[in-house]
């Protein structure tokens, strides 16, 4: 499968953002995936993952009640609405497969697969 990010920008803070990660090659109706993020001079960390079909969901504490990930099988894409950003939210996001459990609607032990990431989008947040 492959993945191609979209919608990244530059924001203000406190404004909002939905980036975008479009599959092609395979369905994403096989694949958990997840949103990461590397701020210059800092370690990839991820903010968001979601499963396969059933819709359980994760979040980084740092970005919980801000962020939301939603997956269309349908449409083969995964966003992540992005609200009241923050100057530290500035980064490349990176969508990528991953695997987890998903259980209750949450998604645990969210970790990246490591074998189909996309190119990355830039996110940045300042005034």
């Amino acid at each position: 499968v492959q993945l191609l990010e979209s919608g990244g920008g530059l924001v203000q803070p406190g404004g909002s953002l939905t980036p975008s990660c479009a599959a092609s090659g395979d369905t994403l109706e096989d694949y958990a995936v997840g949103w990461f993020r590397q701020a210059p001079g800092k370690a990839r960390e991820v903010v968001s993952c979601i499963s396969r079909t059933d819709g359980g969901r994760s979040y980084a504490d740092s970005v919980k009640g801000r962020f939301t990930i939603s997956k269309d099988n349908a449409k083969n894409t995964v966003s992540l609405q992005m609200n009241n950003l923050k100057p530290e939210d500035t980064a490349i996001y990176y969508c990528a497969t991953v695997r987890g459990t998903s259980y209750g609607g949450k998604f645990y032990r969210c970790e990246a697969r490591g074998d189909y990431w996309g190119q990355g989008t830039q996110v940045t947040v300042s005034s």
